[in-house]
């Protein structure tokens, strides 16, 4: 039987989430309605997580997604040391409407920013959604 030593509890997100990013809000609202957390164990350099959030940023602006905080979440990311190690999740809304990425520091118990994009389908950047 494992103990709580060896299987330690996942940590309390919605308590994480404060105000990192105007994101943080809509990602505790989306816990309380059921949605899905899953964290990575992984701990990739700060400079592949920003790119990787600065390259959902600029697709998600070209192609018209509706996001949440991505825009603070790339200067928050921007700013740590690029050889700095990270941990990221997800939030899953309930109903898949949003998805939300979660950033932490390398231990996992510090919060740096969440960033959400809309499950939507992508305009045609004249305010015309695409036809799929």
């Amino acid at each position: 039987m494992a103990t709580e030593d060896e299987n330690p509890s996942q940590p309390d997100i919605t308590a994480m989430l404060k105000d990192q990013t105007n994101a943080c809000k809509a990602a505790r609202d989306a816990l309380a309605a059921g949605g899905e957390v899953m964290l990575y164990d992984g701990q990739p350099p700060q400079w592949m997580v920003l790119g990787i959030a600065a390259t959902r940023l600029k697709r998600s602006l070209k192609i018209g997604l509706t996001s949440l905080g991505l825009d603070e979440t790339v200067e928050i990311l921007r700013a740590l040391h690029r050889d700095e190690q990270l941990r990221t999740g997800n939030i899953v809304a309930a109903d898949r409407s949003w998805f939300f990425t979660l950033y932490f520091d390398a231990t996992g118990t510090e919060l740096l920013a969440c960033s959400g994009v809309k499950n939507e389908r992508p305009s045609r950047g004249d305010g015309q959604k695409l036809q799929l």
